[in-house]
């Protein structure tokens, strides 16, 4: 949002800080300034011209002219400007004498781009006014700190601010009075929920024509491009009260009435801007008997648009619902600076006080304009906001400053709050209209006010006094923390992913859209479900990496979300272009890192799962989790083995804490046993299989061998001991034989 300094100017009275001493104040005070930029700088130095007298110049296209200027006296210059003529006002630059084409040109006669006060550079300017416009600076506000503060989108807002910031006097532009006989014109709102207020006046005998330069510039130097004498009226407003406008061709309308409604589903709608939209009901129209003629607080449209021979015109000032015009805008993918300002929740009491003032413009930029009738002001009645109870002890420990309540008062009536005095350091605040829509609502809002204008950096810093408490120990967190740090310890990297996804994304992974839960308002048309599982975001975390490395390894903690409930997970996932199973068996190894004694069983793959590399994560009787390998179809440059882990099974899995034991006083014996077994005999299954008897104290795996048959071999190493004594070596024998015998019955073929 850009502020004209001498706009501002106009509208405090006796404002005399500079330009850039006053950025700084509204940063500290109001809003965040990004900077000050001087505009219109040649002006400081042009004058007033009339060319007196014109001379050809060969062939060349270029004329030699004489001017008169009450400042610089008579001068001759060099003009290739073709509305150049004998008796034109114009304006004169003094930029220094050229030699052109032989003739010395002592100066220049400026066009409005050359002067900075337009973009036009076609021919010089003409005057038909006195020339009073001076040089200007814009001072630009960070739009983001301005969207609570609907009254700041309009320069007499900001003014008051200034004027409550450097104790000056607020001056209103607004003076004019609006007739008060019937209207001419009906206007009928079919919800005044979604228009609070429609104001409206008509004008005749109308001109069009190009704006005065003094208005072109004012346009100009914050951004606005000048359009004509009416439409730049309109934007003016805008940019002064923050009351958008729209001016309707009336002979172009049909009925003699306007209606605020809902669009029609599938309503057709040519825009300004060349574009033809297609609506439904969510979109709010301005519309007459034949249908829509403009998209409520975001655009007009094209069949009633003004024109070179428009000769009377409708001129609305409405207030439309902020969420609708949001909605709207977002839907059709248009913001205009009259929706930016209609989503911050404008006033609806504005709406009059914009037509007053535009009546006032437009008897000045348009020749004998009149008003045909009275206005026409539909409107539902706004219950006036409660007033607010400051109590200024709770005040000043708010704050962390004392602040004297003839100062408090001071500042919020500068700021045009109505204050009682109700008791002993007690006041009853009465907000005004333009800070009442959803800005100032409870007394920590008039505690801000009071605190941004006695300035922030002028309350000592004090730390809060707090009791020094333990917190409670939350045992969810610390256990998912430990999980964390045995992961990374492991070399895996973790990732955060977003907890929506799409419906073909949840079908993918064996879910049923209709079962989830739907997202109200997704951020995206794909991410209208909250996931009921942690692998479709790994999934897509581990072919975005795929592009850039050839082998990673990550983890995600978080929730899988379900209609009913909400269940932590641990999903961790490994990497590789080889044949995967060296990712398999490091992730067994960090799920015994996560709870010793689990084991894998092989389980029925489902559909994203590797047909023959998928199983179930068990620990006693409970299953856990999952271990398996994505399917090839869905990692097509290498192998991706996950573990996907129940957290609160595993947290309750956990065994008690250990407890100190005694170095054993006695040697330990081993023994290795190797095991034949089928192509899909597992290490745990053989491992279940050899009893736990008086004297095993470990059974560890320790190599697999493929035989020629397409059997497995599978080698143990098996730790016998006693903590009372050394075992002979008959017992060991007997522990040994024990093993094998238990082996062969369980249908394994044992080989020393």
């Amino acid at each position: 949002m850009k502020f004209s300094y001498n706009w501002l100017r106009e509208m405090v009275d006796g404002l005399d800080t500079s330009a850039s001493e006053l950025e700084r104040l509204m940063t500290i005070k109001t809003a965040e300034c990004e900077g000050v930029e001087e505009v219109g700088a040649a002006l400081a130095d042009a004058s007033e011209a009339i060319v007196v007298a014109m001379e050809t110049m060969g062939a060349s296209h270029n004329r030699k002219a004489t001017v008169e200027t009450p400042r610089y006296g008579q001068k001759t210059v060099v003009c290739g400007a073709p509305n150049c003529r004998v008796g034109m006002r114009t304006v004169y630059l003094p930029v220094g004498k050229k030699i052109i084409e032989g003739i010395e040109s002592d100066g220049m006669l400026a066009s409005a781009a050359e002067l900075g006060i337009g973009r036009d550079h076609s021919g010089i300017v003409e005057l038909h006014e006195p020339f009073k416009l001076i040089a200007d600076h814009v001072i630009e506000v960070d739009n983001k700190s301005l969207t609570h503060r609907p009254d700041l989108w309009g320069h007499y807002g900001m003014a008051r601010e200034v004027a409550a910031i450097t104790g000056n006097k607020l001056v209103d532009p607004v003076r004019a009075e609006l007739p008060s006989s019937d209207a001419p014109i009906k206007v009928t709102v079919e919800d005044f929920a979604l228009c609070p207020r429609y104001s409206a006046l008509v004008f005749e005998n109308v001109t069009i024509q190009p704006s005065p330069l003094w208005l072109q510039y004012r346009l100009e130097a914050i951004g606005l491009n000048p359009i004509s004498n009416i439409v730049d009226v309109t934007n003016f407003v805008m940019a002064e009260l923050a009351q958008p406008m729209h001016a309707f061709d009336a002979d172009k309308l049909h009925g003699g009435e306007i209606i605020v409604r809902t669009a029609r589903n599938g309503e057709k709608f040519a825009a300004l801007n060349g574009e033809s939209y297609e609506l439904d009901s969510s979109n709010l129209v301005i519309a007459d008997k034949a249908g829509a003629v403009a998209l409520a607080g975001v655009i007009g449209g094209a069949v009633s648009a003004i024109s070179d021979s428009t000769t009377r015109i409708v001129l609305e000032s409405a207030c439309f619902n902020a969420s609708s015009v949001r909605k709207t805008s977002s839907k059709i993918k248009l913001r205009t600076d009259a929706s930016m300002r209609f989503e911050k929740s404008q006033d609806p009491a504005n709406t009059i006080r914009g037509l007053k003032r535009a009546l006032q413009l437009l008897q000045e930029v348009s020749p004998g304009i009149r008003v045909a009738g009275g206005v026409v002001d539909a409107y539902r009645p706004q219950p006036a906001p409660a007033p607010i109870a400051l109590n200024l002890d709770w005040l000043d420990r708010k704050i962390g400053k004392a602040v004297p309540a003839v100062e408090v008062r001071k500042i919020l009536e500068s700021l045009e709050f109505r204050v009682e005095e109700t008791g002993p350091r007690e006041f009853r605040v009465h907000v005004p209209s333009w800070r009442a829509t959803k800005d100032v609502t409870i007394k920590d809002d008039l505690a801000e006010e009071v605190g941004r204008m006695i300035g922030y950096g002028t309350i000592t810093p004090t730390a809060p006094l707090a009791p020094a408490r333990v917190p409670p120990a939350n045992e969810e967190r610390a256990f998912h923390h430990r999980v964390r740090e045995t992961a990374a310890s492991q070399g895996f990297s973790e990732i955060y992913n977003y907890s929506f996804i799409s419906e073909d994304r949840a079908r993918a992974f064996g879910f049923d859209p209709a079962e989830l839960v739907q997202v109200a308002n997704p951020i995206a048309a794909d991410q209208n479900l909250l996931r009921p599982t942690l692998l479709a975001g790994v999934w897509k975390s581990i072919v975005d990496n795929t592009r850039n490395f050839d082998s990673f390894r990550l983890f995600e903690i978080g929730r899988e979300i379900h209609k009913d409930r909400e269940i932590p997970h641990f999903t961790a996932a490994i990497f590789a272009k080889d044949d995967g199973m060296a990712g398999l068996l490091e992730l067994k190894r960090l799920a015994d890192c996560l709870l010793r004694g689990i084991r894998v069983e092989p389980a029925a793959a489902q559909s994203y799962e590797h047909p023959q590399r998928a199983g179930d994560v068990y620990f006693g009787d409970t299953r856990i989790g999952r271990l398996f390998e994505f399917h090839p179809r869905m990692v097509e440059s290498g192998r991706a083995a996950v573990l996907d882990l129940d957290l609160p099974l595993l947290q309750k899995s956990q065994p008690p804490v250990a407890r100190y034991q005694a170095l054993r006083r006695f040697p330990t014996s081993a023994f290795d046993i190797t095991v034949v077994g089928e192509a899909r005999a597992t290490i745990g299954a053989v491992q279940s299989a050899i009893p736990r008897s008086s004297g095993i104290l470990s059974i560890d795996f320790l190599r697999e061998f493929e035989l020629p048959d397409g059997r497995r071999s599978l080698s143990f190493r098996i730790t016998a001991g006693a903590s009372d004594r050394t075992l002979s070596s008959e017992e060991v024998g007997a522990i040994r034989a024990s093993a094998i015998e238990a082996l062969t019955r369980s249908g394994y073929e044992s080989r020393s």
